[in-house]
């Protein structure tokens, strides 16, 4: 329970580390002579390195957690050290440079929806309800996050080292520093074996026949081998890895596997878009923006849509066990979709208010947030256990790509129109939608 624990406040801490400079980022970046791509490039290249760096990493994590959680703690505290340093040296690219070494960090959201669908530990019924609880640490990150960045910003501490710009980043690594130290207590490392796997709907591959004319008692027999060495046995140390058993995915489930991956990454997209964009939107001087936001406005817009978001959330873990994946994923895309179709009307009619722009936020990050949760649980409910490793790094692959686009084009957002802003984020749930009601019959799976 104290591992589980341990990695699922690991997430948190995640979040918030991703989320708490998007209110003051944009200033911090124009301050040091950025501009607000810059500033959305910021936001979102930390997750460009972490995917790099994620397939080393594989290569040297012993099928555990140890060492990549060790390793995330290292580079939080090393990155954000680095951003935090950037006023005092008034260097722009020290912030970049900060952030790319925080992104290292953010390998460990892959350990942790591995670890949240490791058939070592954790049961097929199990695992939509703990993606649950990874979505809504995903939720209290950023809310939290951008409130307490902007608080952080309006208290201002003057000081060339500790100051509004630089003070969420020094928090974080003292965060980090702490949290490293209890980790190395109390973390225990999940057992190498598997235990025997649930029968997963997934053919083996089958020796071809040798004649027409065989017998069935002589097929009967030719058959026997395949049947033990294609079977589902808990493997001993490493044979998960040296010698996986041959087995091949039907029509059906890969087109399964690229809708989750699909969606995985348009979530994110839009997610990390909307995040990006609110500070800069709101601080701009489009005609369609009524506001003139500081960051600790912005800030708290961005943090009162998440938190209201999070009674929700709760309410997810409790169906979670109830519904059907792909009835949640349904219902979190159209909540979403409601959201964006709502802002273009909005941003379209130049009738953009508070009220107004807070229910499309509100919709946005409720709806997404909710279509996050099943897209690693479903998939890994459709294929076996040992693809486990493979199944997490695609989802979070696709994650990456959407944070990373996703805070770029919200930062490009007001220079590129946000009426192409929002027309994009439709286009991605457009092509996401006719996959999911193509593949509909193919994407039930068992609840839990």
């Amino acid at each position: 329970m104290a591992s589980l624990v341990i990695i699922l406040l690991s997430n948190v801490l995640m979040q918030l580390t991703f989320f708490i400079i998007v209110s003051s980022s944009n200033e911090y970046a124009q301050y040091l002579g950025g501009t607000s791509t810059f500033s959305g490039l910021v936001i979102g290249i930390p997750t460009l390195f972490a995917g790099v760096a994620l397939l080393p990493l594989m290569h040297l994590d012993q099928g555990g957690y140890v060492r990549p959680l060790h390793f995330a703690c290292a580079s939080a505290c090393l990155g954000n050290i680095l951003y935090g340093l950037a006023y005092y040296a008034d260097w722009l690219y020290l912030i970049l440079l900060g952030r790319i070494v925080t992104g290292f960090t953010f390998t460990f959201w892959m350990y942790t929806k591995r670890y949240c669908s490791d058939p070592r530990i954790v049961g097929i019924r199990r695992r939509t309800t703990l993606a649950g609880w990874l979505v809504l640490g995903q939720g209290i990150g950023f809310s939290l996050g951008p409130f307490v960045g902007g608080i952080l910003y309006k208290i201002g501490f003057h000081n060339s080292v500790f100051n509004g710009y630089t003070s969420p980043a020094w928090i974080m690594a003292a965060l980090w520093a702490v949290f490293w130290a209890i980790a190395a207590i109390f973390y225990e490392d999940v057992p190498r074996a598997l235990p025997p796997p649930q029968s997963i709907a997934l053919q083996p591959t089958r020796a071809q026949d040798s004649t027409a004319s065989a017998s069935d008692d002589t097929k009967s027999k030719e058959e026997e081998p395949t049947r033990v060495s294609t079977a589902e046995v808990a493997p001993a140390a490493n044979s998960a890895q040296d010698a996986p058993p041959r087995r091949i995915m039907n029509k059906g489930q890969w087109g399964v596997a690229a809708t989750m991956c699909w969606f995985a990454m348009t979530t994110f997209f839009i997610l990390g878009a909307w995040e990006a964009n609110i500070p800069v939107f709101t601080s701009s001087h489009l005609r369609s923006n009524p506001f003139h936001f500081t960051p600790f406005a912005a800030g708290n817009l961005i943090a009162l849509g998440g938190a209201c978001t999070i009674p929700f959330l709760l309410l997810n873990l409790h169906f979670a066990r109830r519904v059907q994946d792909r009835h949640t994923l349904a219902t979190g895309t159209s909540i979403g979709l409601a959201g964006l179709l709502i802002a273009l009307a909005i941003l379209g009619e130049e009738k953009v208010n508070y009220g107004s722009l807070f229910i499309c936020w509100f919709l946005v990050a409720l709806g997404f947030n909710i279509a996050s949760t099943v897209t690693l649980s479903l998939l890994s409910k459709q294929l076996p256990g040992e693809w486990n490793g493979r199944i997490s790094l695609c989802i979070q692959y696709s994650n990456y790509t959407g944070r990373v686009t996703g805070a770029v084009w919200g930062g490009a957002g007001v220079k590129i129109g946000m009426l192409n802003f929002v027309g994009m984020q439709l286009a991605y749930v457009g092509i996401g939608g006719i996959m999911f009601m193509t593949l509909w019959k193919n994407l039930k799976a068992k609840t839990g």
